[in-house]
């Protein structure tokens, strides 16, 4: 429970810091990929102090809740460092789950830009019309835009978001007769793009689930075995110590490496 709090203390205290000297830089980096995780995620009502608060939080009831039933320390701890990286692991799966679903649906977004193109609007026209009228995973993000297409892509937070607001703004800058034909070649190529990727998803996504269930088993069993306290106590000793530390360093090895192996690069924001 003590270094629960101590944890936790720390969080608030890199969260909340502002000085600008080398002993707070840290703690600014974490803050910064608890923000980029959050806009990658579409969560905009949570900061990123709110974000590190309730890892702490969740960290110190899963511990809490824990030690009252084995009444063992290193195995409450243990159990606390994984409720603390729960709402992390959240976002991240909710970061996966709109990415494809931001890219399924750009296609029919360039498409209904190209319509209003060659109906006669101007660009920006185009754009506006998408906060009303085109696909709804992207609608409140062109109702906030306005007329700065950066403040779209802070919206967005969305790797394919990047090229087409890029290849929009190119666009825009070059004009002519050739932007429906532009716009229809980027609709084509985002659409191959999302088809392929979905086909090599489905098919390597027993090998993360895999790779999951293989990670969560132990913990389940010993939480299982946390209700049998002459079992259970026997963790506390050093032997017991070190039997937890190396399963939880075999268990983060063997994940990193099955989802290494098995999972497609996630696309990076390089135009950022």
């Amino acid at each position: 429970m003590g270094l629960g709090l101590g944890f936790g203390l720390l969080l608030i205290w890199f969260a909340t810091s502002d000085e600008a000297d080398a002993t707070t830089g840290s703690g600014r980096r974490l803050d910064d990929r608890a923000s980029r995780l959050l806009r990658s995620a579409g969560v905009t009502s949570v900061s990123s102090t709110a974000l590190l608060l309730l890892c702490a939080l969740s960290g110190f009831m899963a511990g809490l809740a824990v030690f009252v039933i084995s009444a063992t320390a290193p195995v409450a701890l243990a159990f606390a460092c994984i409720g603390a990286y729960a709402p992390v692991a959240a976002l991240r799966g909710r970061a996966r789950r709109r990415r494809r679903e931001l890219a399924d649906v750009w296609p029919e977004a360039v498409d209904n830009l190209a319509s209003a193109v060659r109906a006669g609007l101007s660009l920006a026209e185009g754009l506006a019309q998408l906060g009303e009228r085109g696909p709804v995973p992207l609608r409140a993000a062109f109702r906030r835009f306005g007329d700065s297409l950066d403040a779209l892509k802070v919206t967005l937070a969305d790797p394919v978001g990047d090229r087409v607001i890029e290849a929009l703004r190119v666009a825009r800058e070059v004009g002519g007769g050739d932007l429906g034909r532009l716009l229809r070649s980027l609709s084509s190529f985002l659409r191959d793009d999302a088809r392929t990727r979905g086909e090599l998803e489905a098919r390597q996504a027993w090998v993360v689930n895999g790779a999951r269930l293989a990670v969560a088993s132990p913990w389940l069993v010993l939480l299982m075995l946390s209700f049998q306290h002459e079992v259970i106590v026997r963790y506390a000793s050093t032997g017991g110590v070190l039997v937890l530390m190396i399963g939880a360093g075999l268990c983060v090895t063997a994940y990193r490496l099955m989802v290494g192996i098995g999972r497609l690069p996630e696309p990076e924001r390089v135009l950022e």
